[in-house]
């Protein structure tokens, strides 16, 4: 039997774990709930991907298996999710990384670019021609983040409470945002989260509503366009830490927030990478995420070219979320 892999996509929010052979047939594609090691622990991660990979059917150790998760920031983190992943025999070869090597490698074949990751939360990497790599820790606010759809839904809340006691501008929203959540005004939401009655976790169902109203909201469109600015400071950044490069970098976005595809947000992203000067070409990356992971799994066993595109071909990956 050819060599088997695991090509693992874990998120805050849902895992994808994908059995394939080198020649790039799916075994099997399997989905469960979040195995960030920031949420569960490395053990509860880890508990959560094994559970899949039962699931999947692999038996006995298969030669590789690709890691990609959120909430894996550090070397240290890197480097212990490994050890610990490799002592569950689930492959000879255990390799771990960040959720933003998968949207790279997804959107781009070429080895090298710049990743921008908006799902729930925001991150951002840059790998250059020489495998030079930009990373951000993506810890938050103790690490200047701000962005993705928890960000975007709780910037709506605030704004929201401003409108209706007069510190901020009117907006919509001031109506939207308590509505959403089965309320009448922004106090009676304060209320609600502060007992515990609506989490804060829900925020991040708020941002389809302000990429909607931003037609027509000036308060919410300035909230899409902070997110804009966000990306392109974080490209930006990625682009100064891996260049000088001598040919244009491929710029590949990724998540629920950018294959949402609102226009408003993608030509204000566009303007602003423009005006930086620097050549790139900007790709918004269809395939989810696993499929990133997958394809470094066949990196890794020296797969042909045809199983890369047998594995991009399979049906059963257009139903997976980008999270």
């Amino acid at each position: 039997m050819s060599a088997l892999l695991l090509a693992v996509d874990g998120g805050n929010a849902k895992t994808d774990l994908v059995l394939a052979d080198r020649e790039g047939r799916i075994l099997s594609l399997v989905h469960g709930p979040g195995s960030s090691p920031h949420e569960h622990g490395v053990e509860g991660a880890l508990d959560r991907i094994e559970a899949l990979v039962i699931e999947a059917g692999a038996e006995g150790p298969v030669a590789y298996a690709e890691l990609l998760l959120a909430g894996v920031d550090f070397p240290s983190e890197v480097r212990n999710l490994q050890a610990r992943a490799q002592q569950r025999g689930w492959a000879d070869h255990v390799e771990v990384g960040n959720d933003t090597f998968a949207v790279l490698r997804a959107g781009t074949d070429r080895g090298w670019g710049v990743a921008v990751v908006c799902g729930a939360g925001i991150n951002c990497l840059g790998v250059g021609p020489d495998g030079r790599e930009a990373r951000f820790p993506a810890l938050g606010d103790i690490t200047g983040d701000w962005g993705g759809g928890q960000d975007v839904g709780a910037t709506a809340v605030w704004a929201a409470a401003r409108s209706e006691d007069g510190r901020g501008p009117k907006t919509r929203l001031e109506h939207l945002v308590p509505a959403h959540f089965g309320v009448t005004t922004p106090l009676e939401l304060a209320e609600a989260v502060h007992t515990g009655a609506v989490s804060r976790r829900r925020f991040i169902e708020l941002a389809p509503l302000v990429f909607a109203e931003a037609e027509q909201d000036p308060v919410a469109a300035g909230i899409v366009a902070r997110l804009a600015d966000e990306i392109v400071a974080l490209v930006r950044v990625a682009l100064e830490r891996i260049g000088p490069v001598r040919e244009p970098a491929d710029v590949v976005l990724g998540g629920g927030l950018m294959q949402a595809r609102n226009p408003r947000l993608l030509t204000s992203i566009t303007g602003g990478l423009a005006e930086l000067g620097v050549p790139h070409t900007l790709t918004v990356v269809e395939a989810p995420p696993v499929v990133g992971a997958a394809l470094r799994a066949l990196d890794a066993l020296g797969a042909l070219p045809a199983a890369y595109a047998r594995l991009r071909g399979d049906d059963r990956l257009t139903e997976v979320s980008s999270g």
